[in-house]
């Protein structure tokens, strides 16, 4: 029978929730690294033992984690580039400070097909990529370059490159997302890179509809259809059919069109899933009522899924790589809350219940399918 394991990033260290198939009985490992901000963890799609992890503090700076046995284990890789040794001071890759601030890795995306190749997403906004399992890395220089990048302005939690889609069909294409500047894409591994923004609409900047600038929150896929990408905005649910190339809303009956995360479906492309928030101000569930909104429609048509999930003096936030999907026949959804709490939902939504509950704030939930 297949197996799940759930990783998940927290303020405060890292844990490992495991079972089997039928998803009912877990396995809680961890923390590792307890105390440590864990922005990101990501099983490599190659090997199932590869896990990679994002280690961080305000007083020592970046470092980057591999396990090589299913997270049992963990050696530090490529630190010697990222931390000189002296808090505060940042030094990345050359030996030499850049001319621009790196407080810490967001997002790391390893390769479907090479285990030892994986990308980085950092703030200040910019991407890197190791090919050795992360002893040594260089910067995909053209997007931090890109002509657009002096009018990139930080959101509230950073300018920081979260979100990395390498195409299914075309490992040349890379999609990214900057807050706040917006989906930018390259079709040539990363060497150059143009703004993938029309059609997006933001009343916080001076021009609404600007080419960059814009404040995106997450974007997804799904493997079989690598041109349909979605997208939750600071505000709006948005979507396109044209591999970023124009975007339209999707919002429809939303409570809120405000959130932070979007997922699809394993096995359904046109079922996505996303949690509104109040406001961007606000950052609780509506009404204090956790639920999780699911078109099956791919956009506009939504409807609330609340089967074990609090309904009432809820507010929690979900955070913007805080939910996952897995590849089992049932479709099992995943997502981990601001107060702590991973759920599971084994039928694709229908039904939730908390894998764990009391952990620190939660920053990243990601999910291996183990055959």
């Amino acid at each position: 029978m297949s197996e799940v394991r759930v990783l998940v990033g927290t303020r405060k260290g890292a844990f490992i929730l495991q079972a089997d198939g039928k998803r009912d009985k877990w396995e809680v490992q961890g923390p590792f690294f307890g105390g440590w901000e864990i922005f990101h963890l990501k099983g490599s799609p190659a090997d199932p033992n590869r896990i990679y992890a994002s280690q961080s503090t305000s007083w020592f700076g970046q470092l980057i984690q591999r396990s090589d046995d299913g997270g049992r284990t963990w050696n530090p890789v490529g630190n010697q580039f990222l931390y000189d040794g002296v808090p505060g001071t940042h030094q990345w890759y050359d030996g030499t400070p850049h001319p621009w601030e790196f407080a810490r890795v967001w997002h790391l995306e390893p390769s479907r097909t090479d285990p030892d190749t994986v990308l980085a997403g950092v703030e200040d906004a910019a991407l890197f990529r190791s090919t050795d399992g992360g002893l040594n890395w260089s910067e995909l220089s053209g997007l931090r370059t890109h002509a657009t990048g002096s009018s990139w302005q930080p959101g509230a939690g950073g300018m920081c490159l979260h979100s990395i889609i390498v195409s299914p069909s075309d490992p040349r294409r890379i999609f990214v997302a900057i807050s706040a500047a917006g989906v930018f894409g390259s079709d040539d591994s990363g060497m150059t890179w143009r703004p993938l923004n029309n059609g997006l609409s933001s009343g916080e900047i001076p021009d609404p509809d600007a080419f960059e600038g814009h404040c995106v929150h997450h974007i997804a896929l799904h493997p079989s259809r690598p041109e349909v990408l979605f997208m939750q905005k600071h505000w709006d649910v948005m979507r396109s059919d044209n591999a970023g190339e124009s975007w339209f809303e999707v919002s429809g009956n939303l409570p809120s069109d405000f959130g932070f995360v979007v997922d699809v479906h394993a096995h359904e492309p046109e079922t996505v899933y996303v949690v509104p928030i109040t406001s961007d101000s606000e950052h609780f569930p509506p009404e204090g009522k956790l639920r999780v909104y699911r078109s099956r429609s791919g956009g506009n048509e939504w409807e609330p899924l609340s089967n074990g999930l609090p309904q009432r003096d809820c507010y929690v936030n979900v955070l913007r790589d805080a939910m996952a999907v897995d590849a089992l026949d049932e479709c099992g959804v995943y997502f981990g809350t601001t107060g702590g709490q991973v759920y599971v939902s084994p039928d694709a939504g229908d039904h939730w219940k908390a894998i764990v509950r009391d952990l620190p704030a939660v920053l990243s939930v990601e999910v291996q399918t183990i055959a």
